[in-house]
C-alpha cells in the first residue's frame, strides 16, 4: 500500500495501536473543528464494530463545541437502539461521554417503527453534508453493511439514496445479523472526508487485494474509494492503519 494512488487513497501508518488511536481521533476532531468554524453545525457518521471503539473513547475527550455536532451511523443492524449488539449502543457507550455527551445522536431504529420508515428517516437526514464518515473493513472486504456478493448489491451500488435496506443472507461476514440498513456509495459521496480505520497485517493484505482486483462486488470496500461518477471532486480515502 505504500504505492497507493494518492488520488484514490492515502495511507497513514502508525507503529502502535496507541499511536493509531490518538492520530485517528485527532484527524476526526480536526475535520469537525474545521466545519464548525464554517457552518452552524457539523455532521459525523460512525461505524460499529470493535476496531473503532478506542478511537471513539479518545475522540470523546476532544474539546469541541459538541452541542453543534450531529452524530449518525454509517450502518445499523435491524436491532433496537439499546440492544447490546447494535451500533447505536456502541456509539453511546464509547463516544457519547465526557465532552461528546453534548452531541446530538440520531439512532436509526426505534421501537415500533418498521424498517421502511427507518430507511426513509435515514435518507431524510442523509441529504445533509457530513464532515466526515468513519469506516471500518471486515476480513471479507466489506465496509458499512455492504457485503461481497450480497443480494441486490448492484441496486445498492446504483442507488441515488444515501441509505438502503440490506439483506445479507448467505454473507458470512454479516454473522447472524442479516437484516440491516447501510450507507450507499451515493451517501458516502456526500461526506467531505472519509476515514478507513483498520488494524493488523491481515486487514492491510485485504485492502491491497481489493485495490489490485478492482472488483467492487468481491471487495465492497472499493465503494468507499471509487465513488460514483459525477461525485463532486471527492477527496481520496484516508486509511489509518497500525499492525
Amino acid at each position: 500500500m505504500d504505492s497507493l494512488d494518492p488520488t484514490r487513497a492515502v495511507l497513514h501508518a502508525f507503529p502502535s495501536a496507541d499511536a493509531w488511536t490518538w492520530a485517528s481521533a485527532v484527524a476526526i476532531a480536526a475535520e469537525l473543528r474545521r466545519d464548525l468554524q464554517q457552518r452552524p453545525r457539523a455532521r459525523l457518521l460512525l461505524s460499529g464494530g470493535g476496531t473503532p471503539a478506542p478511537v471513539y473513547r479518545a475522540l470523546a475527550k476532544a474539546p469541541l463545541d459538541w452541542n453543534r455536532v450531529d452524530v449518525a451511523l454509517v450502518d445499523e443492524r435491524w436491532l433496537l437502539p439499546d440492544d447490546p449488539d447494535s451500533n447505536a449502543r456502541l456509539v453511546r457507550t464509547h463516544l457519547l461521554t465526557q465532552h461528546a455527551a453534548q452531541a446530538r445522536f440520531e439512532p436509526m431504529t426505534q421501537p415500533g417503527r418498521p424498517i421502511e420508515d427507518a430507511v426513509a428517516s435515514a435518507n431524510a437526514h442523509g441529504q445533509q453534508v457530513a464532515s466526515v464518515a468513519v469506516l471500518g473493513m471486515g476480513a471479507d472486504g466489506h465496509t458499512a453493511s455492504l457485503f461481497p456478493h450480497m443480494r441486490n448489491f448492484d441496486r445498492a451500488l446504483a442507488s441515488r439514496q444515501a441509505y438502503v435496506e440490506v439483506d445479507a443472507s448467505g454473507c458470512a461476514g454479516a454473522q447472524q445479523w442479516l437484516r440491516r440498513i447501510s450507507l450507499t456509495p451515493a451517501g458516502l459521496a456526500r461526506a467531505q472526508s472519509r476515514l478507513l480505520l483498520i488494524q493488523g497485517e491481515r486487514k492491510r493484505e485485504v485492502l491491497e487485494q481489493a485495490l489490485a482486483s478492482g472488483d467492487v462486488t468481491k471487495w465492497p470496500v472499493l465503494a468507499a474509494i471509487d465513488l460514483p461518477a459525477g461525485s463532486h471532486d471527492p477527496a481520496p480515502l484516508q486509511v489509518y492503519w497500525s499492525p
